[in-house]
């Protein structure tokens, strides 16, 4: 249990970060999982579309410190090949 203000408000501030974190998370997790059905379905243009939309949405996730640099480019070159595989 944090007894000092500055723990306090650490934890506080912890709790909130990780909401926000937490959200994101399952807002980017949405979009991959657009990306999957559409590839699923064999619907080239739509694949396409939601990769489009995602694409962002991932990369985003790096600006705010949700994944990796790395990893959520890996995600994004696989989905990509994934894509044009359907052709």
């Amino acid at each position: 249990m944090a007894n000092s203000p500055q723990a306090k408000k650490r934890a506080k501030q912890n709790e909130k970060r990780f909401a926000i974190n937490k959200a994101r998370r399952s807002r980017i997790r949405t979009y991959l999982r657009k990306v999957e059905e559409a590839i699923a379905s064999g619907d080239k243009d739509a694949a396409a579309a939601a990769l489009r939309a995602a694409q962002p949405e991932i990369m985003r996730g790096v600006t705010k410190g949700v994944y990796h640099k790395n990893t959520a480019s890996r995600k994004v070159s696989r989905l990509a090949s994934r894509v044009k595989a359907l052709s």
